[in-house]
């Protein structure tokens, strides 16, 4: 179970906004995040991760503190092993498509699985300046994915993806959540993006 009760401002056109978020997300769930742009969407999936700081309050995993303002807690990204699909991929460029997914993992079986998954694995010598937008998203999918992570954090994860790849590979990746237990919360700026994506819906701003 992920308890989130925090605060934290946030630069907006007009100013400072406050992004307030108390929720408790389901072990096994998924939730789609969804709002207007500069809502705080990614803010949320990064202070989460442990990437960005919270104002004040808490973040608990399992009744473990990852964050806790008043305690002086905030656990890194590593000791909270978290999956996170980068709205901008941040894929390494050095990096094979099969390199990728052995850093995250030495579990052959489990890499085999996620190339055919994701339909990568006729390109696993490539590099991601050799793959299309919507290949090197799915890349960032599998290596979120590689180390098995209990939560799952995906910002914007499928908007390079034409409608049917999009289709089949939800499919596929709800069959991995279950799998895997992992709570999985998806950012999308466009609600109908999520189409086809079984689970609860947090609206923020």
């Amino acid at each position: 179970m992920i308890a989130v009760d925090i605060e934290k401002k946030l630069k907006a056109h007009n100013g400072l906004q406050m992004l307030r978020i108390k929720k408790v997300f389901v072990p096994g769930s998924i939730t789609r995040i969804t709002g207007p742009s500069g809502a705080g969407k990614t803010t949320l999936l990064k202070m989460i991760a442990g990437l960005i700081t919270p104002d004040s309050g808490s973040i608990k995993a399992n009744s473990i503190s990852w964050f806790e303002a008043a305690q002086n807690i905030d656990l890194s990204p590593q000791q909270r092993r978290v999956g996170f699909v980068f709205q901008d991929y941040a894929l390494f460029p050095n990096m094979t498509v099969k390199q990728h997914l052995e850093y995250a993992t030495n579990d052959a079986e489990w890499i085999t699985r996620l190339l055919k998954t994701g339909g990568l694995d006729n390109f696993t010598g490539h590099k991601p300046n050799h793959l299309s937008g919507g290949q090197q998203q799915r890349l960032a999918i599998l290596r979120a994915l590689a180390i098995k992570p209990k939560l799952i954090l995906m910002d914007e994860p499928f908007s390079a993806l034409d409608l049917k790849m999009k289709s089949a590979l939800i499919k596929d990746l709800q069959i991995i959540f279950t799998e895997l237990g992992a709570t999985t919360l998806i950012v999308s700026h466009n609600p109908q993006e999520l189409d086809g994506v079984t689970g609860d819906e947090l609206e923020i701003g």
